[in-house]
């Protein structure tokens, strides 16, 4: 790769790193497999910066990838569970302490244990639209036209409504 790829990729890493990472938590189980998933993602993104052709953005472009990587990783995923028996259906709440806990963190766990209940398909589109995204680059990233995005949108603000608002 070329001085100039590289830091271009550099440059991008470090203006998008965040949003890619939050992006891979939404399909992650937790920070180890978070963790993982962003490094599958880099990968992914490193090798494929040669055939960058700017037709979107440099950051549209990486989350892209970024999304199609998660929905890989995660079919195969599923694959493995169904061949498994597993006795992940009884869950534990993790409960924190009054110390770890703040005003903040509940809502936002809440909408992420929402979220994370949602399709595949739902899944990207909210995260991207999360991500502050505008409709035009949410549908270059999805292939999905702007106005089926501004529905959509509608109607996953509605599940995700509707989920908060369940009680536990």
């Amino acid at each position: 790769m070329t001085k100039e790829l590289e830091t271009t990729f550099l440059n991008a890493l470090e203006q998008n790193q965040q949003k890619l990472l939050r992006i891979c938590s939404v399909y992650a189980k937790d920070a180890e497999d978070t963790k993982d998933l962003f490094q599958e993602v880099l990968i992914h993104v490193w090798n494929a910066m040669p055939t960058f052709n700017a037709n979107a953005s440099l950051a549209t472009w990486m989350y892209r990838i970024t999304l199609n990587v998660c929905l890989r990783l995660r079919s195969k995923e599923l694959k493995k569970q169904k061949k498994i028996l597993r006795m992940d259906s009884i869950t534990i709440s993790n409960l924190k302490s009054e110390s770890e806990s703040n005003e903040s963190y509940l809502p936002l766990e809440k909408l992420r244990t929402c979220i994370k209940k949602l399709n595949e398909a739902d899944k990207a589109v909210i995260t991207l639209y999360l991500e502050e995204l505008p409709y035009k680059e949410i549908s270059n990233i999805t292939g999905l036209t702007e106005n089926n995005i501004a529905v959509k949108i509608k109607r996953i603000k509605k599940k995700l409504l509707n989920c908060i608002n369940e009680k536990s």
